[in-house]
């Protein structure tokens, strides 16, 4: 017990002396309302300065920022760490079939630096402006043919506000005569359109490229199933993250966000519309004959309605055996007129007729089981059938389903390459978004994993880094956190010291019983044994009286029983005496042997 209550003691001076610890902080700080002498001030100062010494914790290791460097061949690559658009053209198309007033592409795009960057040089391009059209686009440094080469495409983005509605995504642009980044705008030919994109609640990665039918010439878009991944958490962290394409020449993607694989699958197999059309399609000129039976079931037309079908019989009728309840005024309405509403002042009986009273429930009616004129309660009927109807039977002239019968697809074609897309020269950003500040960076295209996830750590990984070294440990979090809300404090001791208490309590409750093995040095007995011997005693105590009440019955009994035998044997006795003289002495010995006298006395 004594240790129980210096356990529950120490909980609760400790909870005391972080409430104080908080209380004199707050008291420091407002030294205009209390007031403190100077050699408590200079030891409170002392203790304070020791005790940030010792608690502080020690800081964060320093991230350096490195512009990355690509180590390997790469068709475009940019960290804007130049601070400059140098490369970049802005569009100054105009989208069609739109007002002047919004048609413009005239977002404005700047390199900034991040708003809470932890990497102090690190330049991104940002899209400052909201509501508006943005499209801006640079030319690869030599085209990419898809050939036998993979397809790898990166790049990072920051939703810093985070997004409202809106998109992120990047397009690579067609190789083409009429290309003309000055006009870049959202009917430009793309290849490939890849990237986040989010209006309301539908969160979206982009997977699109730009199929062209070998027989008509035509392109056709071509769209990756949804990821089955949960995307809502990369629109809404205000990390930076990175989205990684990358296509093989086996026709196979992948879609990775910070590296990791959300969305994969087979370009003949995963898109939709398919790459490849049927090979078969519905005849659009056949038509369904006119005698063609699709009913499965028909009305039996043998079936005859029976005589006492009565068709007329209401389905509800009245309850002949109800009794109108005890109490229930007929001459009552349910509704009377208001007695204490009164015509208001400006009624005008020409413009709005005669003034009524409003209708409210008659008060009589409140004690009673009903008003007005009573009805019987109406209930099922038990004759009711409905109208009759024919019952269904196996139609023998059902037919099926008609369908139109299947011609060859006159458009058909099998494209088993179709990773062997339009070539491509530019990459360009054509954006609306209703929020500002989205930031890009570190974009690159190259053909080799090893190059693309070289650059990601060198650029991502560093920021990744940097984020991780400066938010603080759990520890400190919950330390901040009760500075701003001294309650915590009660918090914390509840939920950290409370179960610390509680295991402390059971195992080490109760006194301490020596070991097994110090009892085999001794012949003392354990308590469990000496408790086990009194109990034995005790029972054995009461099993010893019951015994002696027994024994004292038997003797009873025993004593009336020989008495009885003692006269039953001496009658015998002379009896047999008698016939001694009349036995031989074969049947003399035989008597003496039967006799009371020679028997073994009887064991109770």
């Amino acid at each position: 017990m004594e240790l129980k209550w210096l356990l529950c003691v120490t909980l609760l001076a400790l909870g005391i002396l972080a409430l104080q610890a908080h209380d004199t902080d707050e008291d420091n700080d407002a030294d205009d309302v209390v007031d403190i002498e100077d050699d408590l001030d200079d030891g409170i100062e002392d203790v304070e300065e020791s005790k940030s010494e010792t608690s502080s914790a020690p800081p964060a290791p320093k991230v350096t920022y490195r512009p990355p460097v690509p180590t390997g061949e790469v068709y475009f690559v940019e960290s804007f760490d130049k601070g400059t658009l140098d490369g970049w053209v802005l569009s100054r198309a105009k989208k069609d079939d739109t007002d002047d007033e919004i048609a413009k592409y005239d977002g404005k795009w700047e390199v900034q630096d991040m708003k809470e960057t932890k990497l102090p040089g690190d330049k991104g391009l940002v899209m400052v402006t909201r509501a508006k059209h943005h499209a801006i686009s640079s030319r690869l440094s030599k085209p990419f043919v898809f050939d036998t080469k993979p397809l790898i495409i990166q790049y990072e983005v920051n939703f810093q506000n985070g997004i409202e509605c809106g998109g992120a995504y990047v397009k690579l642009l067609s190789k083409t005569p009429e290309l003309n980044l000055d006009q870049f705008h959202d009917k430009t030919p793309y290849t490939i359109m890849f990237g986040p994109d989010k209006c309301g609640e539908d969160y979206k990665l982009h997977f699109i490229f730009r199929h062209k039918n070998p027989k008509t010439g035509k392109y056709e878009e071509k769209h990756a199933k949804r990821p089955d991944a949960d995307l809502k958490t990369y629109f809404t962290d205000k990390k930076t993250h990175l989205y990684t394409l990358v296509l093989n020449p086996d026709n196979s993607f992948e879609i990775l966000v910070d590296q990791t694989v959300v969305n994969s699958g087979n370009l003949l197999n995963d898109m939709s519309p398919p790459v490849n059309p049927p090979r078969e399609i519905e005849d659009p000129n056949d038509q369904k004959p006119e005698d063609w039976d699709e009913r499965p079931k028909i009305p039996d037309p043998d079936a005859v309605k029976p005589d006492d079908w009565d068709e007329d019989a209401p389905a509800k009728i009245a309850d002949e055996n109800a009794v109108k309840p005890e109490g229930w005024l007929d001459d009552e309405p349910e509704y009377v007129a208001d007695p204490d509403a009164e015509k208001p002042e400006d009624w005008d009986e020409d413009m709005d007729g005669e003034w009524e009273a409003p209708q409210i429930a008659n008060p009589k009616c409140e004690t009673a089981p009903g008003c007005g004129t009573w009805q019987r309660p109406m209930i099922d009927n038990p004759n009711y059938k409905g109208k009759w109807k024919p019952p269904m039977i196996d139609n023998v002239n059902y037919q099926g389903i008609w369908k139109p019968r299947k011609i060859p697809n006159p458009d058909f074609f099998e494209d088993l390459e179709p990773f062997k897309m339009t070539p491509v020269s530019a990459v360009g950003l054509e954006l609306w978004s209703m929020t500002s500040d989205i930031f890009f960076d570190n974009f690159i295209i190259c053909t080799e994993r090893a190059v693309a996830d070289d650059w990601a750590s060198d650029g991502w990984g560093l920021k990744k880094a940097a984020d991780g070294a400066a938010e603080p440990g759990v520890v400190g979090q919950m330390m901040a956190a009760a500075e701003e809300r001294p309650w915590l404090w009660v918090v914390y001791i509840l939920t950290v010291a409370l179960p610390v208490f509680l295991v402390v309590l059971f195992c080490c409750s109760g006194k301490k019983q020596p070991s097994a093995a110090e009892y085999k040095k001794t012949d003392a007995p354990q308590p469990d044994v000496v408790d086990d011997e009194k109990e034995e005693e005790k029972d054995k105590g009461e099993k010893e009286e019951e015994e002696e009440e027994e024994d004292a019955n038997d003797e009873k009994l025993e004593k009336q029983k020989s008495d009885a035998d003692l006269g039953s044997a001496s009658q015998e006795e002379e009896e047999e005496e008698e016939e001694e003289d009349r036995k031989p002495a074969s049947e003399e010995e035989e008597t003496v042997n039967r006799s009371p006298r020679n028997r073994k006395p009887r064991k109770d």
